[in-house]
């Protein structure tokens, strides 16, 4: 009889920070015996395990790929470590696997096949952002990115707004960091003065900036986010 090796989700730093600040080191003892991953980016991965365990032998680790290039098809063989009675991490790009994250294929096909599933503690942006906004931390939504198009965008802009007050719901949201400033002016311009927004960005680096002002108050203060991982929270009371 043949066991099944279980899938770690193992949590990455948000950014340039010592993993020993934000990481718990269940995550450096599970990193130690596992050198099957499933991995966003072979070559951050690698920096990531390094320097979580400096003397693991880099030749040793075997690495899959799962990003929005990968085929469906693939996605078997990457779980086929567990099958055969081997422990396999599953890591993000930046904080924890299965949120806002490719990862959770992987964790789907994981239950569907029997395979033990463990989530390690680590830092997530979204609840991190929740935490520091004075929002509704007991009814709120991810909602992802927002659409591209200026007339789509202004449209959900409202729409969140709207479900924001008609649910008492703190909708979250995010944008590629080079467009931060961008989605920042089209909130002034749509949302009402009244309605808060939170933002939250470089979340645990030296950096850090978590501030939530009324959208009037916001447009009396400078912020620049350029290129800086940002989560955006609005509520209308």
């Amino acid at each position: 009889m043949t066991f099944l090796g279980k899938l770690y989700l193992i949590p990455t730093t948000l950014g340039e920070v010592a993993p020993e600040d934000v990481l718990p080191q269940t995550v450096k003892r599970t990193i130690d015996f596992i050198n099957d991953y499933v991995v966003e980016n072979e070559k951050t991965a690698r920096k990531f395990i390094k320097s979580i365990n400096p003397e693991k032998v880099q030749a040793n680790l075997r690495i899959n790929v799962l990003n929005k290039h990968t085929e469906i098809s693939e996605h078997k063989a990457m779980i086929q470590p567990c099958l055969e009675g081997r422990n396999v991490g599953l890591m993000s790009e930046a904080g924890c696997p299965g949120v806002a994250d490719p990862g959770a294929v992987i964790v789907k096909l994981a239950h569907e096949k029997g395979i033990q599933v463990v989530p390690l503690v680590g830092p997530s942006s979204i609840l991190l952002a929740l935490m520091g906004s004075g929002m509704n931390g007991q009814n709120f939504a991810f909602n992802g990115y927002l659409p591209i198009d200026k007339g789509e965008k202004k449209a959900m802009l409202k729409n969140l707004e709207r479900l924001s007050f008609e649910k008492n719901q703190a909708q979250l949201f995010i944008e590629t960091p080079y467009r931060n400033n961008k989605l920042v002016e089209d909130m002034l311009q749509a949302l009402q003065n009244a309605t808060r927004l939170c933002i939250a960005t470089d979340i645990t680096l030296p950096t850090e900036y978590i501030k939530t002002l009324s959208i009037n108050d916001w447009k009396k203060t400078k912020v620049d986010l350029h290129n800086r991982p940002t989560i955006f929270i609005i509520q209308k009371s």
